[in-house]
């Protein structure tokens, strides 16, 4: 393989490696479902969260697959309202919510100011409203959001990780200074966030991998963010095939995020939560798969540290 290969990676390639989109309809979310966390407050309630159908995000990150379930063209005005609308009729509800829109809130391109007013009014009920933001599209729109609602806003950012050379090959198109100066902004403002920290992002060993994990937890605290949550990285967007094709991506292992999780936790900085979708992927012992998932699942509600999952055969 060309030795350069790492350093050519950008737009044009991450975009021509990709599959087919998923057939969305711009009327409708593509998703919705609940689920159970902590509260800072140390209550474990339902939060209610919403897949929106959205124009692609104009950033183009590594290990992305969210463009997937994304539209061709801007969605109108007052989609995204609707789409609000639409699956809170069909979900329970819940005391907080998570809106995830394939890429910012607070994207232009994405959700229209105009909207802003009427996604308020819609979510008006919850105590909590988490949206997603690019580190460098945190700007004066937020506050003027933030202004509007009845709820607590919340902000989730990627920092995905604090190795600066790693974060260019990523192609994030940030810097950690980036993150920090966005974090920062948000709580001068009273505005409270969370980062996205991926574990054993390409071009890591495992060690590595949690090193850098365990680094970009603490950076993202020191940054002021209340939250952070470790997506162990996947597959699956034609990028990382190509990368892991080349040695260059190995999935990371069920016992590093145990690791990282544990870590973060004990720091007592802040929550920390562990991504569980599809965990199995990470496994390579069945003897201990599910006691190392209870645990994992213990640690994110209690943000408490149970005693170590011990196996024979791994």
């Amino acid at each position: 393989m060309n030795k350069k290969f790492p350093e050519d990676i950008n737009d044009r390639w991450i975009v021509e490696n990709r599959g087919d989109k998923n057939l969305v309809d711009s009327e409708k979310p593509y998703g919705w479902l609940f689920e159970k966390e902590r509260t800072p407050s140390g209550r474990i309630e339902d939060t209610a969260i919403i897949f929106l159908t959205n124009s692609e995000c104009p950033f183009h990150c590594l290990m992305c697959d969210l463009w997937k379930n994304t539209t061709d063209e801007k969605v109108k005005q007052g989609a995204i309202p609707g789409q609000i609308e639409y699956a809170l009729e069909r979900m329970a509800p819940a005391k907080h919510i998570k809106l995830y829109n394939s890429g910012s809130f607070f994207d232009l391109n994405a959700i229209p100011a105009k909207d802003y007013g009427r996604i308020a009014s819609v979510l008006s009920a919850f105590e909590t409203v988490i949206v997603e933001c690019h580190p460098r599209l945190v700007n004066q729109r937020l506050v003027e959001f933030k202004n509007m609602l009845k709820p607590n806003l919340q902000v989730a950012m990627g920092l995905e990780t604090a190795n600066r050379e790693l974060l260019r090959k990523l192609n994030k198109n940030m810097t950690p200074e980036d993150f920090r100066s966005a974090a920062e902004f948000l709580s001068r403002n009273g505005i409270s966030s969370r980062a996205f920290i991926l574990l054993r992002p390409p071009f890591l060993s495992e060690q590595e991998g949690i090193y850098w994990a365990e680094r970009s937890i603490d950076y993202a605290f020191d940054s002021g963010v209340e939250c952070c949550t470790v997506i162990p990285v996947r597959g699956g967007n034609g990028a990382m095939e190509k990368l892991y094709e080349a040695g260059h991506f190995k999935l990371p292992e069920i016992r590093s995020l145990e690791a990282v999780l544990q870590y973060g936790i004990g720091l007592k900085r802040g929550r920390v939560f562990a991504d569980t979708w599809d965990l199995k992927l990470f496994s390579k012992c069945d003897n201990c798969f599910e006691k190392r998932t209870d645990r994992i699942n213990a640690m994110n509600i209690s943000q408490s540290i149970p005693l170590k999952t011990e196996c024979g055969f791994c």
